[in-house]
């Protein structure tokens, strides 16, 4: 998957899609499990990570997965590659991203996380952590391409790898979690989870469970293929209805992996990320600042500015925003869809220590989700997303960008434009964002119906 980057005024687009040789998106590797992600390929991807790994000077990698039933077979055929390879292989079964990060990273050794993240269960993925529990480097994912366009060649009997099981490791990751808000007393608080039937459904009950919140739960019945099933961070619509009906605090709603994370307060209102940023702006440091993506909405940026808090933008991807908080020394980050990065708890997104947070910030506000976030409203959004058969016409044309600049010029500091490519198919991103609804909508329009034209 192509990371969609901002386009400009004259510049031109490489719409190529990715060739085979290109195989990490913006979150590691992802696809269909019946085609690109098959057990032969995966197998081969295990070799190939495990060799450049080798010649990192590590030699056990730890392996964790989500809940869906292809997990079983890719967990396989990915400890066969490694061992071929003559690295050690620690299964860990299903555990959050994020507690793979932790592992990877409190045991000095790679770890790899099996999981499509919140795509449906027909899809699997390949994610990959250092040492430092961090996503690899692009220049260690571009080593692996080039050794995967090699054949294998497994080491000598002697050097193969073994493998064995951590049977811990959900406790580990749960004591981790827990270990960051000793402080926080939940034991007046009544949270409703939906575990997206995902990688959390086991941990994240029993986190909040012991810190003494009462806990219901939905989504927490995993059977290999309703993951994220009308469920989840991407199907807030459930947790919603059960809040309204039920007497509870809040809601919190994970996406398949764990790394992503939205609120509902208890009268129905759901926060996604930029709201949960905006929330933990509050108790932030001033001389630190706070990292988004180009999605972010404008309101947060405006709120930030207006409080002395420095903000910057970066392309659409979590791994992105990693690397400018480490590049400018900062803590905290995210997108509007839920993942954030609180770097003073974890080294990745993730959902349960991002909750705590939450929590963390708003219980001097009697864990009102709705006080925390009075006077925040962002600014509406409009996308389309146009299928058009030579994109370079429109982005090479004067009349588009006359069109472009005029609207910006109206909607001032209250709303922006956003003119984004498709990185594998021939579509233009247009994205308006106004205080003005109908303004977003009608500037989206104008400009949609104005590239068609064209």
């Amino acid at each position: 998957m192509s990371n969609p980057i901002p386009i400009k005024k004259g510049q031109s687009l490489n719409l190529k899609p990715l060739s085979d040789d290109r195989r990490f998106g913006t979150d590691g590797i992802r696809g269909p499990v019946d085609s690109t992600m098959n057990p032969l390929f995966v197998t081969k991807l295990g070799w190939a990570a495990g060799t450049v790994l080798k010649e990192e000077g590590i030699s056990k990698v730890l392996i964790g997965k989500d809940t869906r039933i292809s997990g079983y077979m890719l967990e396989s055929a990915l400890e066969a590659g490694f061992i071929s390879s003559g690295m050690d292989v620690i299964l860990l079964g299903p555990l959050p991203t994020p507690g793979v990060s932790f592992l990877a990273n409190s045991n000095n050794q790679a770890g790899v996380v099996i999981s499509a993240s919140h795509n449906l269960f027909e899809d699997n993925g390949i994610k990959f952590f250092n040492k430092d529990g961090q996503k690899f480097s692009s220049e260690l994912e571009r080593r692996i391409e080039t050794k995967l366009k090699q054949e294998i060649e497994t080491v000598k009997s002697i050097m193969l790898g073994k493998a064995t099981r951590m049977a811990d490791a959900q406790g580990r990751y749960i004591e981790f979690c827990k270990s960051n808000f000793m402080d926080l007393d939940l034991s007046n608080l009544s949270i409703l989870l939906d575990c997206a039937n995902g990688a959390t459904y086991s941990v994240a009950p029993k986190v909040f469970e012991e810190l003494g919140a009462k806990v219901n739960t939905i989504a927490t019945e995993p059977d290999g293929v309703n993951i994220n099933q009308n469920c989840g961070s991407t199907n807030p619509e459930n947790i919603r209805e059960e809040i309204m009906k039920g007497d509870y605090d809040l809601g919190v709603s994970f996406d398949g992996d764990g790394d992503r994370i939205l609120v509902v307060s208890n009268t129905g209102k759901v926060l996604d990320g930029d709201d949960l940023l905006y929330i933990l702006s509050q108790k932030l440091n001033k001389e630190s600042g706070i990292v988004g993506t180009l999605m972010s909405n404008k309101a947060l940026q405006l709120h930030l500015e207006e409080n002395n808090i420095q903000f910057c933008r970066t392309d659409v991807g979590d791994k992105y925003v990693l690397q400018k908080l480490l590049e400018k020394k900062w803590l905290l980050g995210g997108e509007p869809s839920g993942h954030l990065i609180c770097l003073d708890a974890a080294q990745t997104g993730d959902a349960v220590i991002a909750a705590l947070k939450i929590l963390n910030a708003i219980q001097d506000n009697g864990f009102s989700i709705d006080d925390s976030v009075k006077g925040f409203n962002k600014f509406p959004q409009t996308l389309i997303n146009l299928s058009v058969n030579n994109p370079n016409k429109i982005i090479l044309n004067d009349k588009f960008w006359s069109e472009v600049t005029t609207i910006e010029r109206k909607l001032g500091e209250k709303g922006r434009v956003l003119i984004r490519p498709s990185g594998t198919e021939p579509l233009i991103r247009i994205m308006v964002e106004s205080e003005n609804c109908k303004d977003a909508e009608d500037y989206s329009n104008r400009l949609a119906e104005l590239a068609s034209r064209l």
